[in-house]
């Protein structure tokens, strides 16, 4: 445990009281506390009793009094006041697996914490969960958790995550859905191996545990070119994103009838694999797997779509912008683009798909784009008065706009935006995931 107090929020419950950064938090209203999980349920009520231990081993009792569910104001040193628990699996089609070698220690590390699924959202193969840590989620209610299911069959689940306690951990995926705790899932679907039939029966006995199976999103495998000595693995075609989002749909539209609510949806890279519209903003309900990228663009044209018909703003001069992304989402950035230079005839707008040659021509998505095939491919194009790039090609995912970048917002393979723009010769625009902020990026200066 590493409860160690390291600030206070200003004006909080906990601000208010005699806590000290260097404090270690032990128990709350009696219970001990292991880590954050333990932290949150039993500091929820309006009335607790802190036990925390000075730095001079001083035994602190403390009565903090405030509105049920508000947070006390306490960080420590460590998120989790625990060590992230790593996966050991050895999955056919792990994606960290096929990076190249000489990248940054932190891009190879592979978490597999069931605390992080529940707190921000990762998901998780369930492999490294004991009895005690099952009956734990049960009994504090930790729900939803996110799990990389990928198939119910525990043979196939072995193969696919490399080891016995792919299909052995299955028994812990039932008793939870039995104890009703709300389970998110996910399918990296592998053409040759769980998709196809084996898809069709995954879907139709996750159908049959009820609506504690939340969502489940069903992802193609990304291949790259680094898979030396990695199982073969065959990737998905135009045919195969046809037939598998036909046969989701099919589940989805069963699902909407019987529940109201379609449950299986498929990855907006099979829909542009595929060569199909996306589905309309509704098909997606409330979006339960965005960040599986599961109607991340549809949510984006409908943000950017509105926007653009309240917008009042005008650009006061000529302006030529360019706007870099990935050859799966070329089309749809350019009908974006056609839109806002039809409504405002001072905007020249070029849009750039850029080829993936870091990690090869396979991968196709923006959020894999590194700094050097941005230089290598821009470099002699007219890029106009800036470059704009979404949020999710930078590791840190930096937030703030940015001209000309900082050495805080780095691509994948340890370029900075500053190193980007600077090469390139043009300040670069850092656009949020939000159709809103694209269209700022382009009527302010």
């Amino acid at each position: 445990m590493n409860a160690v107090v390291k600030s206070l929020m200003p004006n909080s419950p906990a601000s208010k009281t005699n806590i000290n950064v260097g404090d270690i938090l032990r128990r709350i209203n009696g219970a001990d506390i292991n880590d954050y999980l333990d932290y949150e349920y039993h500091s929820y009520d309006e009335e607790v009793l802190l036990e925390l231990l000075s730095p001079d081993k001083k035994v602190k009792l403390i009565q903090i009094n405030r509105i049920e569910g508000t947070d006390i104001g306490i960080e420590f040193e460590s998120f989790l006041m625990d060590r992230e628990r790593s996966c050991k699996n050895k999955c056919i089609f792990c994606f960290i697996d096929q990076l190249p070698t000489g990248m940054r220690d932190t891009l190879y590390y592979k978490d597999d914490d069931f605390r992080l699924s529940f707190l921000q959202g990762n998901y998780i193969t369930l492999t490294n969960l004991s009895h005690e840590d099952v009956e734990r989620i049960i009994s504090l209610r930790i729900s939803p958790i996110n799990v990389s299911l990928h198939t119910l069959d525990s043979k196939l689940r072995s193969y696919m995550l490399g080891g016995e306690m792919g299909g052995n951990s299955l028994s812990a995926f039932m008793k939870l859905v039995k104890a009703g705790i709300t389970l998110n899932c996910q399918i990296v679907c592998c053409p040759g191996i769980n998709h196809g039939k084996e898809l069709s029966k995954t879907i139709m006995r996750l159908m049959k545990m009820g609506r504690h199976i939340n969502s489940v999103s069903i992802v193609p495998v990304g291949l790259t070119k680094h898979r030396q000595g990695l199982t073969k693995l065959r990737a998905f075609d135009k045919k195969l994103a046809l037939q598998t989002i036909k046969l989701v749909e099919h589940y989805g539209d069963v699902c909407l009838k019987l529940r109201g609510s379609r449950v299986f949806y498929c990855a907006d890279e099979l829909y542009m694999m595929a060569g199909l519209e996306l589905p309309n903003n509704e098909f997606y309900e409330d979006y339960p797997q965005l960040e599986n990228g599961v109607g991340m663009m549809r949510l984006f044209i409908t943000e950017f779509e509105k926007a653009l018909s309240s917008n009042t703003k005008k650009p006061l001069s000529f302006s030529e912008v360019s706007i870099a992304t990935g050859v799966l989402a070329h089309p749809h950035l350019t009908n974006i683009s056609n839109m806002i230079t039809a409504k405002y005839d001072k905007i020249l707008c070029n849009v750039y798909a850029i080829r993936n040659e870091f990690f090869g021509e396979s991968v196709v998505v923006s959020g894999l784009i590194t700094g050097t095939d941005l230089i290598n491919q821009l470099k002699d194009e007219q890029l106009g008065s800036r470059l704009l790039i979404p949020q999710n090609m930078l590791r840190n995912k930096g937030t703030s706009d940015s001209s000309g970048g900082s050495t805080d917002d780095v691509f994948l393979d340890d370029v900075t935006v500053l190193d980007v723009s600077n090469e390139l010769g043009v300040p670069i625009r850092i656009v949020k995931q939000d159709g809103a902020d694209l269209l700022r990026a382009f009527v302010e200066r």
